[in-house]
């Protein structure tokens, strides 16, 4: 089986003139120099010996296959292809046997893969295979299979976004047009825009928007995108729609979409027409958009119990048909019952935003999602309000987990103070660094918010002022009646926790 990444041989034309006079130590080192591992093989298939030109391979084990049969070194799907390559070497006096990919076993991974291809010499039926470390190529292809998979789940959040996008786009009876920034041609007009203005969207698709409004307004009207383009928005105006078309009131605001610039325009009958405006309030059109989003979102009274959320929430949770949200607190089904929810109002009440905190989700049948939640406190809002996005993070790529905190004693340095260090003392250090790695966890966690930190972690705030002075951890110079409080329990805080 010839595998990509490995070329077809082409043999050399004259090696009885130019190569006859390589002795065995010179034939040797050129093995060992082309390939990663190079087995000697007898008559019987049993290993004779063993050349290592890949230093990782030393550790899986090579060393003890010296006088093992080849069969024996490698994984039970593999040994067929050995097999095959002891046979086709036999039948081949000249010449290599196909590349094969056969597996050695190795502790905690499901086996190294290493591409052979055997020549037989000799006129004892003994074979060199020479093979190449696949674990480079492996990995490279993993990565490229869930790079790929990552690709195509955005593909599709994004297709599925661009359908919404235009279900909305065309369904809403507010006028919408959306202009190119330079040139202020037509990108796209919306089915109720083309209407006001008395054209087909086809028909005024492409054209410099001034021609659908009458030529008294279309200065007004460069004026406006002037200001549009200076600062990014424009007062509104009032134009004229061309042919004698209704009065309007123009608004226009710039965005930026894949570097170029356009520019939104939104157009109403103004009220001197008699005509009530067809377009919904831009309040009612944002919470059909905010309904439609991919992303939970939920809002709240100041103590977490949820007043309105999205379709994407109720999905999230699995909501059972025929229950109500509203009412319910948001604690039901955020992470740790009774801490999440404490620790996102006291940084809200604090701080008044929250961005990205890491939690999980419940679903009533018992689905957890990992989410991240950003949040926003609206204490001026008739009632007060607590705004909550929640993004599910769980199919994002994993990274290669990277810690910035390593244990400074791995398990073979604590073995080796055995005999020399009380067990007492070792066990006593190690608690110490866990407590203390936990405290620290949960202080960037709340954002050095101690009392939430005391919460989450189920310490009295005096227990963790304790841990914090025996520590070193955080500056309690300014803590005041927390100080004092912390020492008065500090006789009683011997154990963690």
């Amino acid at each position: 089986m010839n595998l990509a990444g490995v070329p077809n041989v082409t043999p050399f034309d004259a090696p009885e003139q130019l190569l006859a006079d390589i002795d065995a130590r010179s034939t040797a080192a050129l093995i060992s120099a082309a390939a990663d591992v190079a087995l000697v093989i007898d008559g019987q298939g049993v290993i004779r010996d063993v050349s290592i030109g890949n230093d990782e391979l030393v550790y899986e084990g090579s060393a003890e296959w010296v006088g093992r049969h080849w069969l024996e070194t490698v994984t039970v799907e593999s040994r067929p292809k050995v097999l095959a390559m002891l046979r086709d070497a036999a039948s081949m006096r000249s010449g290599h046997t196909p590349w094969r990919q056969v597996n050695h076993p190795a502790a905690g991974t499901a086996g190294v893969p290493v591409m052979y291809s055997a020549v037989q010499f000799g006129d004892q039926g003994r074979v060199v295979a020479v093979g190449r470390d696949l674990r480079t190529v492996s990995t490279l292809q993993q990565r490229l299979v869930d790079a790929q998979q990552a690709m195509e789940r955005d593909y599709l959040r994004l297709r599925q976004a661009e359908a919404r996008y235009r279900l909305l786009f065309e369904t809403i009876s507010e006028p919408v047009v959306v202009l190119d920034g330079s040139s202020h041609a037509v990108v796209e007009i919306n089915p109720a825009a083309a209407r006001l203005l008395g054209d087909g969207p086809r028909r005024i698709g492409g054209r410099p928007f001034a021609d659908a409004l009458a030529p008294a307004s279309r200065q007004a009207a460069a004026d406006l995108f002037a200001s549009v383009r200076a600062t990014g928005r424009g007062d509104e105006i009032r134009v004229q729609a061309a042919e004698g078309g209704p009065a309007l009131q123009m608004s226009a605001t710039l965005f930026r979409q894949d570097g170029a610039s356009l520019v939104l325009v939104r157009l109403l009958p103004t009220a001197a027409e008699g005509a009530a405006p067809v377009a919904a309030p831009a309040e009612a059109a944002l919470l059909r958009a905010v309904d439609s989003v991919p992303d939970a979102f939920v809002v709240t009274d100041p103590q977490g119990r949820v007043l309105t959320a999205n379709t994407a929430f109720a999905e999230m949770v699995q909501l059972p048909a025929g229950e109500r949200l509203q009412g319910q607190s948001l604690d039901r089904w955020m992470g740790r019952t009774g801490v999440d929810l404490n620790v996102l109002l006291g940084s809200l009440r604090q701080h008044g935003v929250v961005r990205l905190f890491p939690t999980t989700l419940r679903g009533a049948y018992g689905a957890t999602t990992q989410v991240e939640i950003s949040a926003v406190s609206v204490p001026q809002g008739e009632p007060p309000c607590l705004g909550f996005t929640i993004r599910d993070v769980g199919r994002r790529l994993a990274p290669e987990a990277r810690t910035h905190r390593e244990l400074p004693r791995s398990a073979g340095q604590l073995a080796e103070l055995v005999g020399r260090v009380p067990l007492k003392d070792i066990v006593g250090e190690t608690v110490d660094l866990i407590e203390k790695l936990c405290i620290e966890a949960a202080l960037e966690l709340t954002r050095d918010n101690r009392a939430s930190a005391a919460e989450m972690l189920g310490l009295s705030r005096q227990s963790l002022y304790v841990k914090l002075r025996r520590y070193g951890l955080g500056d309690l110079g300014g803590v005041g009646s927390d100080q004092a409080a912390a020492n008065n329990a500090s006789s009683g805080d011997k154990a963690p926790g």
